[in-house]
């Protein structure tokens, strides 16, 4: 279980390495573009079920991961999360999507 931390370690949340891995892309790209936008994600505990950050390139982030290896990536899931990024409502984490299987020769 890796952690989103948004300015603060008081403002931060823990995310599974793999999902974490997939918004690092999204988030650092809409950030590097100047954009900033809407993240919220849906939470398990804490007793709040949803919470929203703001993204703006003025605000240090943090992604922390507790594993060692870097999880593979899934192209389509990063392309949804940038659909969804880009979308009014913001970033939400989505179900990630089948990989496409290359053909075999």
């Amino acid at each position: 279980m890796g952690r989103f931390i948004y300015d603060t370690l008081n403002n931060s949340i823990d995310i599974e390495d793999r999902t974490l891995a997939h918004l690092r892309i999204v988030i650092m790209n809409k950030l590097r573009r100047s954009e900033s936008f809407m993240f919220t994600v849906d939470l398990d505990s804490e007793g709040i079920s949803r919470r929203s950050f703001w993204m703006h390139p003025s605000v240090p982030l943090q992604f922390a991961f507790h594993g060692s290896r870097e999880p593979r990536l899934n192209r389509l899931w990063i392309e949804s999360l940038m659909v969804s990024a880009s979308s009014p409502n913001g970033l939400f984490v989505v179900s990630e999507p089948q990989e496409e299987m290359p053909f075999d020769s």
